[in-house]
């Protein structure tokens, strides 16, 4: 989600799902630790099938400054043989100026192997859910994995029921249109949302196991125009995108 003082937080908060944001930024200038982000179940086309729903996006750069880390959880337990699993990897010297993308475009060309390629050169095929499969400037691993995205489904709920009750109530906003709420209502809403029924926060994605496929790609072969990057997503098929997760 992209935050601008030019915009009105009530338009802002229109685009807000739970739990999460479609778009949610995920920008990286290397040498970041790490950035990610999270949507499930967001439209009625991943509704109808879960091997086209992006969960989460991880990115992250390797200890020495190598390689870029990319990971992709599918909602769904398998990968479809009608799909397209898309990284996209925007490129740049500064923030909103990118001028060059490195797609690494994946998709299953058996049961049993996915074919990786990132931009017109390297190329990967196999089994990539027993061992990684491995190129020259990359390595792809596609298969079960925890997805480790803490999730406290009915804490959100909550944060988010008491601040509506709190606008119903009239609570003020500011010259943007943003709820200016006071201390005690903005303690209730963060209180809320580090608990679960009241009792200690509870992940509710622990020991889910999604689709992943996880990447790792030397880094001059995706930052063509900069140091500074941004990571997103698609799935897709022969005829059209079907998710997307992207940061601006």
């Amino acid at each position: 989600m992209r935050v601008a003082s030019h915009e009105r937080c009530d338009d802002m908060m229109n685009t807000m799902r739970l739990p999460s944001s479609a778009l949610f930024a995920l920008l990286l200038g290397l040498g970041a630790t790490r950035a990610s982000a999270s949507d499930h179940l967001d439209s009625p086309s991943v509704i109808a099938d879960s091997r086209a729903d992006i969960g989460d996006i991880y990115a992250w750069t390797s200890p020495d400054g190598r390689q870029l880390n990319l990971v992709m959880a599918i909602v769904g337990h398998t990968f479809s043989d009608r799909l397209h699993y898309t990284f996209h990897v925007d490129s740049g010297r500064g923030f909103g100026r990118t001028t060059a993308t490195t797609t690494i475009d994946c998709h299953l060309a058996t049961a049993t192997e996915m074919e990786c390629r990132a931009g017109y050169g390297d190329y990967a095929r196999g089994d990539a859910s027993v061992t990684p499969v491995f190129e020259k400037r990359f390595r792809v691993f596609a298969g079960l994995r925890d997805d480790p995205f803490f999730n406290n489904v009915k804490g959100t709920r909550a944060a988010y029921n008491t601040a509506v009750a709190a606008l119903k109530a009239g609570a003020a906003h500011d010259d943007a249109g943003c709820p200016a709420f006071d201390r005690a209502t903005s303690d209730a809403i963060l209180d809320q949302w580090r608990h679960t029924d009241g009792g200690p926060a509870k992940n509710f994605l622990a020991g889910w196991t999604p689709a992943s496929l996880v990447v790792a790609i030397d880094l001059d072969v995706v930052a063509k125009g900069g140091t500074l990057l941004a990571v997103w997503a698609t799935t897709s098929d022969d005829q059209r995108q079907i998710d997307r997760m992207v940061g601006r």
